[in-house]
């Protein structure tokens, strides 16, 4: 009795595998059969108006074709596959041999997939390579490369090395009914190779990142060449640029001081606030050290630009700083990648909110003179409305004086009226 149970059990189940798979297939066809009447209705009123074509957009476009396509291909391998594993049942019931070696299939196909996988590294290195990074701007940018360089290069070839060992190995080693594999548990001599050469390597890749992080975050000031601070502050969804002004020196900020009119929250009451400046893009001088002083107002951002290899990230309640120098100006970048509209960008590297693909600036490089006559231009911070809030003397405006009018000609012409009249 418990036998039959058993098997009732069991057909049971096929039978409900069975009708859901039918249920499946029957949703699957009619989806498509309704989108190729679609097609169809689509395709008779384009001929019936030829000068229309027919605009299949919309279907490709739907997540709903694509996934009902994705299940028809599950369905097909499954029926496929039980159609093999019939034949297969059927043979062996018949008493004859084996109809497909599946070892030897399995060996083939990772013989291909070898062969395939080596060519699509090929194929990334040649297509994508060049679209890794762009080309370094920055004097540091150029060691980081270096080091990103010399990864890559290492781990390309252990990839490769280890992939073509792996798979020819799975290849020439794949069941053949006639030998049988040796245990071999454990070997003290591989295992050092395995574990010393990789931890040299790491040791030596780390060691690299440290002195180059040391590089850029502890950088030894040229007094010959002090850097220009400039003032970064991220918000939701802009960036702030602060100039230090005639002085060289920022002025501290209090995010208590922050107003309608003091949206940076600027303290006036340090002196080196008052000549600062503000400006809409950012501009910096070519082969001089920018420090850049990162702070936020809202949430966690990330000062990115990526010709510079410059990306900290600008947090609430906390003031970051990053120096680089840069070395290439935007006009000889542009004949270097040929492209008159190309233009530095800074960027944001975190998902600060809804529109933070759009929290961009332009950035340009200058020559020092081009910078100098830049800067002048742009206004300071300080408004006359900043200098009533803070109790700051407003400046005089010098007025002009009406310009008297020359009266000479008139004089000449009377005394000549008068000369002629006693005349």
């Amino acid at each position: 009795m418990k036998v039959h149970r058993t098997t009732f059990k069991k057909m049971s189940l096929k039978n409900i595998i069975i009708t859901k798979a039918t249920a499946v297939l029957t949703v699957i066809f009619t989806v498509f059969s309704s989108m190729s009447v679609f097609a169809q209705e689509v395709g008779a009123t384009a001929s019936a108006a030829p000068a229309k074509a027919v605009d299949m957009e919309p279907i490709y476009k739907s997540t709903l074709f694509y996934v009902l396509l994705f299940l028809l291909l599950c369905l097909f391998i499954g029926i496929i596959g039980k159609a093999l594993k019939v034949y297969e049942l059927t043979r062996e019931t018949q008493g004859k041999p084996e109809g497909i070696n599946w070892n030897k299939i399995n060996g083939v196909l990772f013989a291909a997939f070898l062969v395939v996988g080596l060519y699509g590294v090929y194929w990334e290195y040649t297509v994508h390579g060049n679209m890794l990074l762009p080309e370094a701007a920055s004097e540091h940018g150029k060691r980081i490369d270096e080091m990103f360089n010399i990864t890559l290069i290492i781990t390309t070839i252990v990839f490769i090395v280890t992939h073509i060992i792996l798979f020819t190995f799975a290849y020439i080693y794949k069941s053949t009914g006639n030998r049988k594999a040796y245990y071999y548990p454990h070997n003290n001599a591989l295992e050092r190779i395995w574990t010393v050469i990789p931890a040299l390597v790491l040791t030596v890749l780390v060691l690299m990142g440290f002195l180059t992080w040391r590089s850029i975050f502890h950088k030894v000031q040229d007094p010959n060449n002090q850097p220009l601070s400039i003032e970064v502050t991220s918000s939701q969804f802009q960036w702030d640029f602060r100039y230090p002004g005639a002085d060289g020196v920022i002025g501290v900020k209090n995010y208590k001081k922050i107003t309608s009119i003091n949206a940076l929250g600027i303290d006036f009451n340090d002196k080196n606030s008052l000549d600062d400046q503000l400006a809409d893009e950012l501009v910096i001088p070519v082969n001089k050290p920018v420090r850049f002083v990162l702070t936020s107002k809202d949430v966690l951002h990330s000062f990115y630009m990526p010709h510079f290899r410059v990306q900290l990230n600008t947090v609430p309640g906390m003031t970051s700083y990053f120096e680089f120098t840069p070395t290439i100006t935007s006009d000889e970048m542009k004949i270097k990648t040929n492209d008159p509209s190309f233009k530095y960008i800074l960027l944001c590297a975190k998902i600060c909110g809804t529109n933070h693909y759009n929290m961009q600036k332009t950035v340009r490089v200058v020559s020092q003179e081009e910078y100098n006559a830049w800067v002048v231009k742009q206004t300071t911070y300080l408004t006359n409305d900043l200098r009533k809030a803070f109790n700051l003397p407003i400046p005089i405006e010098p007025v002009a004086v009406p310009a008297t009018a020359d009266t000479t000609a008139t004089k000449i012409t009377e005394q000549t009226n008068q000369l002629a009249f006693k005349k």
